[in-house]
């Protein structure tokens, strides 16, 4: 038993020296690890570039589609190269001689994949790859760095000559964002009611804005889908035109200017930046309520509606 525990003492202690050695002997991946540690807000900038992305390539706005899985075959390859174009222009970086990327004078090549592993082509071996994995149903992203080298791969090949990372080049990664957090995309959060009542009405873009805003409520709704969602050009206009539509309902639609911010955080709602909006249903209230959050709007004052509420009218400009 004790020969046991002193065996596997032993091995996991020289796995981390060879690890150490490894990256020790990995200047070059040690020099692109710190420039992008030295990045600021590096998490939340990946995830933008993610999000970006995807968005772009879905094109819900033209096609209507927020889920991954509506792509075609050409379309799901396409999104790892742009990816990589917006991860230059994010973080401003110089195309290689042999790779995607120039970064802090050594050649790094990215990959990027929305399923379970990467897929890396012969000619990245001995050469730092950038590999970014997104999870849009689980909102979710990492980033890491690997060198690669033939004990990182496994043996099989695809029809493209491609192979996968091993177990022992998975244990390899240098993680920039081991556990980032995707900016969320709402529709792929809806239960399938909501959905059908949001997209039920195949000729009125705005009223399936105003379904969107009446559905989904104290949760923030980015630009983009409010284009998948209405399918039309100026998403300003039709949250402005669903605030007439749903006023009688006792709905308000919060932006990031004038009194809205505030309002947003007397309710305890998610504050709205600019290209976002939130909803919520209110109710008038005689007087503030300990013990209950509220908002003055227009010299009245209001809370988020509970059950056993009176309903009320939402007022005209807020």
């Amino acid at each position: 038993m004790s020969d046991s525990l002193f065996s596997l003492d032993a091995n996991a202690a020289q796995g981390i020296a060879q690890s150490t050695t490894l990256l020790e002997s990995d200047g070059d991946l040690i020099e692109v690890s710190n420039w992008f540690r030295t990045q600021s807000d590096l998490k939340s900038r990946f995830g933008n570039v993610l999000r970006q992305s995807i968005d772009e390539v879905l094109d819900g706005q033209r096609t209507g589609r927020f889920n991954l899985k509506e792509l075609e075959k050409t379309e799901k390859t396409y999104l790892g190269t742009k990816v990589e174009i917006v991860v230059r222009a994010e973080f401003e970086l110089g195309r290689g001689t042999k790779m995607d990327f120039l970064i802090d004078g050594h050649e790094v090549d990215a990959k990027f994949t929305s399923g379970d592993n990467w897929t890396i082509p012969g000619e990245a071996d001995g050469h730092i790859c950038l590999l970014i994995k997104a999870n849009d149903h689980r909102a979710s992203y990492q980033v890491g760095l690997i060198k690669i080298s033939d004990a990182h791969l496994n043996h099989g090949k695809n029809r493209d000559g491609k192979r996968t990372l091993s177990a022992a080049g998975r244990n390899a990664i240098e993680w920039l964002v081991k556990e980032g957090e995707l900016p969320e995309n709402i529709l792929l959060t809806l239960p399938d009611s909501a959905m059908k009542s949001i997209f039920e009405n195949k000729r009125s873009g705005q009223a399936r804005t105003n379904e969107l805003f009446m559905r989904v409520q104290e949760k923030l709704i980015n630009r983009n889908t409010v284009l998948t969602v209405a399918r039309q050009d100026d998403s300003p206009k039709r949250v402005r035109d669903a605030r007439s539509h749903l006023r009688n309902r006792g709905i308000i639609i919060l932006g990031h200017q004038g009194q809205h911010p505030r309002i947003a955080r007397d309710l305890g709602l998610p504050v709205p930046t600019k290209g976002s909006w939130v909803s919520t249903r209110i109710t008038e209230l005689e007087a503030s309520s300990p013990g209950r959050e509220s908002t003055q709007i227009s010299g009245r004052i209001y809370a988020v509606w509970k059950d056993g509420d009176p309903s009320s009218v939402a007022p005209d400009k807020y």
